[in-house]
């Protein structure tokens, strides 16, 4: 039965040409093997079951020489080449694994971007330089792989089911906080509901139309608030400032607020129905083989999140 072109090479593949070609060119199993890693027995063993797939001889062996036939000499003479071009093409492809390069493509969180991105960005550069990371800070909850991303950090309630999720920081809570001059105009409200009374500033997430109704916890269940008031803004940092400003209430990463609450320029309310919720978290797709750049932005982010700790 003669075998096709197509079977030869499924059946006799990459190492046989290899170890053929290295044989040829050195015409001595032991240089050859050698060159290869190998020991001279095992290499003549590939080559012999090569020829025998075949049907070809393709060298001359003696106890003392190698030689090659007229088979061997044609068949050296074309696939050279190309078993070099592939040789070299797999040692370039090794070298992701020695030095990360390529792009990183990163989709944070506003509230994210500060903390756990920007304080690594000069670090990152230095330590791997051949990796770029194109980073889109927005607050829209996108489909990560969908989107064309590779990772994404986001809070953990908006966390894709189908994704591994590495926290960066413990669990965190929202808190209402208004300025002290708005506190003695219009009091503290005694439970959530109370803020219906209350000017609030609202938030909106990218792509929605509605603002955020606000979450609160009690007797073991979340419930939601759909407060109202005279400014609506995506930008939770702006809202901040807003209450800093006595313009109404807004409400707060805790962490965010913290320092304009310790130097009193804003008063927390209703801290006992604020409940602590998954923080931020790394994102990424399941995968067999994580590219080493990658690999190197999640670690970097991750040894940065611990030490900010």
């Amino acid at each position: 039965m003669t075998l096709s072109t197509d079977a030869l090479l499924s059946s006799g593949d990459f190492v046989h040409l290899r170890a053929f070609v290295a044989v040829g060119q050195a015409l001595s199993f032991t240089r050859a093997a050698e060159t290869l890693g190998v020991t001279p027995s095992a290499l003549s063993q590939v080559v012999r079951a090569f020829e025998d797939r075949i049907g070809v001889r393709l060298l001359n062996r003696t106890t003392r020489s190698v030689s090659l036939t007229e088979a061997g000499e044609t068949l050296l003479h074309r696939v050279a080449p190309a078993v070099a071009e592939l040789s070299q093409a797999v040692g370039q492809v090794r070298l992701y694994q020695e030095q990360p390069s390529g792009t990183v493509r990163v989709h944070v969180f506003r509230s994210a971007a500060d903390l756990y991105v920007q304080p690594i960005l000069p670090a990152f550069r230095r330590a791997y330089p051949k990796v770029v990371l194109d980073i889109t800070v927005d607050d829209e909850v996108v489909d990560t792989v969908a989107s064309g991303f590779d990772v994404a950090i986001r809070i953990g309630e908006v966390i894709e089911r189908d994704m591994i999720a590495v926290p960066l920081e413990p669990p965190v809570r929202q808190v209402p906080v208004a300025a002290p001059s708005y506190v003695a105009e219009r009091g503290l409200p005694a439970h959530p509901r109370d803020l219906l009374g209350h000017d609030c500033i609202r938030w909106r997430w990218p792509g929605r139309t509605q603002p955020y109704r606000w979450e609160f916890f009690e007797n073991g269940a979340w419930f939601e608030v759909e407060v109202d008031g005279p400014l609506i803004v995506n930008s939770k940092d702006m809202a901040l400032k807003a209450a800093i400003d006595g313009v109404g209430v807004a409400f707060s990463v805790e962490r965010t607020a913290r320092h304009a609450i310790a130097d009193g320029r804003l008063v927390p309310m209703l801290e006992a129905w604020c409940e602590p919720f998954p923080g931020h978290h790394l994102c990424f797709a399941q995968q067999r083989q994580m590219s080493p750049a990658l690999r190197a932005f999640i670690d970097t982010v991750r040894q940065g999140a611990a030490a900010a700790d």
